[in-house]
């Protein structure tokens, strides 16, 4: 598996025009397709988004610690607490995503379950913690116990591949867990079951890919 960058992260929100409105205001995003369903966000569609999934209120933290993101300048606070419970702690750097912080009963042993599905070895960060990379963006495992909530915060962490099929076919050949394939306008996509039940969109962008 050979996973390019860390695409996008989705979440479950109750209040997702409000946390959209937040990262437009104060990180420098747009919302770059609002349907039903989700918001996506960022600065550029080909680089590190937040999806946004409607979901009903209240959500529990489970798998996820926090989100790095990337800015040129860090002029106030270096973390923003936005609704339902969504933390955003921020780097210095150009635009994109930069790490997502996850809670792991076992860190050194889910760094190493990650590694099999594509991930890369990385050294720990600024907060001391086992994490793999993927495209110069990070996973870094916290201890602490992500649980099976009802109603999680966290819906999956997306990386862009060239080639879906090709993870489909592999992940079958590896045993391991396919949850749904999503063929949509703009990209086609195959979901597994990750490490401590987190699901991985592996998501490739169509030629026909027009969001920006």
């Amino acid at each position: 598996m050979e996973p390019r960058t860390l695409d996008h992260v989705a979440l479950w929100v109750a209040e997702r025009d409000a946390i959209a409105d937040i990262v437009v205001a104060q990180l420098g995003m747009h919302v770059i397709e609002r349907t039903d369903a989700f918001t996506l966000v960022g600065v550029d569609a080909r680089r590190g988004k937040l999806t946004l999934f409607a979901a009903e209120g209240p959500r529990e933290q489970g798998a996820l610690k926090h989100i790095g993101w990337r800015v040129p300048r860090i002029a106030g606070p270096r973390e923003l607490e936005l609704p339902d419970g969504v933390r955003i702690v921020l780097v210095e750097g150009d635009h994109d995503l930069d790490h997502v912080a996850l809670h792991s009963a076992a860190p050194e042993e889910t760094a190493a379950a990650y590694r099999t599905l594509g991930f890369e070895p990385a050294p720990p960060g600024p907060a001391g913690q086992p994490r793999v990379a993927v495209g110069g963006a990070f996973v870094e495992l916290h201890p602490g116990t992500p649980g099976n909530p009802d109603r999680p915060l966290l819906n999956h962490l997306a990386v862009l591949v060239d080639s879906t099929d090709e993870h489909i076919a592999e992940a079958n050949d590896l045993g391991i867990e396919i949850d749904n394939v999503v063929d949509a306008a703009n990209t086609y996509a195959v979901f597994l079951r990750g490490p401590e039940q987190v699901r991985i969109e592996y998501v490739e962008h169509k030629p026909t890919f027009s969001l920006t």
